[in-house]
């Protein structure tokens, strides 16, 4: 019998709660779905992610992704044997994640009743990406003056992420089918279709009236006072006493300081539809960050990044706070892969058949100076096997492994048991320095 854990904790005795997640106190009771309380819709969702997942890594992973596609179709039979909304079975979820559609999304039938149903779903898809796009012959979902798609007052960014992503993806259908979105005020081309999902995500990065990032820690104005019970009280290993559940909304929720803790990538409930935001924690329709804004943002920019213009490199910072009368403990940084765009230097050109790959992997702090760990891919691009391959570095300051220096400063090769890059391999050195990347150029090569 299939069974489904669907919720861990209590939602209203954890709202009476401001308190850290190390202190939590509350019931951790565990909500399931099965055959005696049915939830189709969470079912059948978790059934389509499976699937899904499945393709992405049907040509990575075989196994996996035909372990995923296995129980994709265990879950579907399960949600279409046992009908119910989750909500119903589980009363506790109503008030605050209730169902929208109950077991209405699953196919019944066969055949002609199947292809009549995807068919309706296709024209309410096709509606709603032409009012998005403003030409649903005055149907159309409102905007605030500075462009932003606005559904509802309580955490409107959640539907604005949600919405660009599916009209990006939808984009790529319209292209793939040679076809325009066809809707009652004129059709629009794929290509339009998707620059609107752009306008979108840079209004949330900061393209708007207030130019203010809605995606904490992006940017230099982005939102400082976070309904988020994590951000907003200090680690333990700052403030170490327990903080009561009463107690965090006395001592946290009300304090004026920004939070002590920044969430990297949450994307908050954003602006209202004038384009004004309250930058306040207890504005909860406007401060509070959500899985379900955050996770289809990720997919969004995933496709602009390849599609057209680059995303800018971000590096991310040490943060400094002041947290009154307690003083921040360790400066050390956990290791984060932070991808920067590679430097090319301009002897790298399409007749150079070696392409440098630059990342940081890793940072950290040694008092009050930051460190990063530098890596470096070399890659043999062309057909050849390349052999005496000599790198120029400038701007190295720290320690160099995987590559020897020779005679000269700056002059580097590759190691003596590596007799040269064979066409497309690859290896890689590091370096550990703070401030800018060193530049590596190619000097000779044969």
């Amino acid at each position: 019998m299939v069974k489904i854990i669907i919720q861990v904790g209590d939602s209203n005795s954890d709202h009476y709660c401001w308190e850290r997640a190390e202190d939590m106190s509350t019931s951790r009771t565990a909500y399931k779905i099965d055959g005696g309380q049915p939830g189709s819709d969470l079912a059948g969702e978790t059934a389509a992610a499976f699937a899904a997942a499945s393709i992405a890594f049907k040509h990575y992973d075989s196994a996996y992704s035909s372990l995923l596609l296995h129980h994709a179709k265990q879950l579907f039979t399960f949600a279409d044997r046992f009908r119910g909304r989750y909500d119903n079975s589980i009363q506790n979820a109503k008030n605050f994640y209730a169902s929208a559609s109950g077991y209405s999304v699953l196919l019944e039938g066969k055949g002609g009743k199947y292809t009549s149903t995807l068919q309706q779903y296709q024209a309410k898809a096709q509606y709603f990406a032409c009012a998005c796009m403003q030409k649903n012959n005055g149907y159309n979902v409102p905007r605030t003056p500075g462009g932003l798609l606005y559904i509802r007052q309580w955490n409107n960014l959640q539907y604005v992420s949600s919405a660009s992503f599916l009209l990006a993806a939808y984009s790529d259908y319209l292209s793939a089918h040679n076809t325009a979105l066809k809707c009652p005020d004129g059709q629009i081309q794929p290509e339009a279709v998707l620059q609107f999902a752009r306008s979108q995500a840079d209004y949330i990065l900061g393209k708007n009236p207030k130019s203010m990032s809605y995606l904490v820690g992006y940017g230099s104005n982005y939102p400082r006072y976070v309904h988020h019970r994590g951000a907003s009280i200090p680690s333990m290993s700052v403030h170490r006493s327990t903080v009561g559940c009463a107690g965090g909304y006395e001592d946290w929720y009300h304090r004026n300081s920004a939070d002590p803790n920044v969430i990297y990538g949450a994307l908050v409930g954003g602006p209202d539809k004038y384009d004004q935001y309250t930058n306040e924690r207890d504005d909860y329709e406007q401060s509070e960050p959500t899985i379900s804004g955050t996770a289809p943002l990720i997919g969004l920019f995933a496709k602009l990044q390849g599609h057209g213009r680059p995303a800018p490199s971000y590096q991310k910072p040490v943060p400094v706070v002041s947290y009154g009368p307690y003083s921040q403990g360790s400066t050390y940084q956990k290791a984060t892969p932070t991808v920067r765009h590679p430097y090319v230097s301009p002897q790298q050109t399409s007749m150079v058949p070696v392409v440098f790959t630059h990342s940081i992997t890793g940072s950290w702090k040694v008092g009050t100076k930051a460190l990063y760990r530098h890596q470096v891919v070399i890659k043999n691009t062309s057909k050849k096997h390349i052999t005496y391959l000599k790198m120029g570095i400038e701007n190295l300051s720290g320690e160099l492994w995987g590559l020897t220096k020779i005679y000269h400063k700056n002059i580097y090769e590759l190691p003596a048991w590596l007799k040269g890059l064979k066409p497309g391999s690859q290896h890689s050195f590091v370096y550990i320095q703070g401030g800018p990347q060193a530049k590596v150029r190619i000097l000779n090569y044969r």
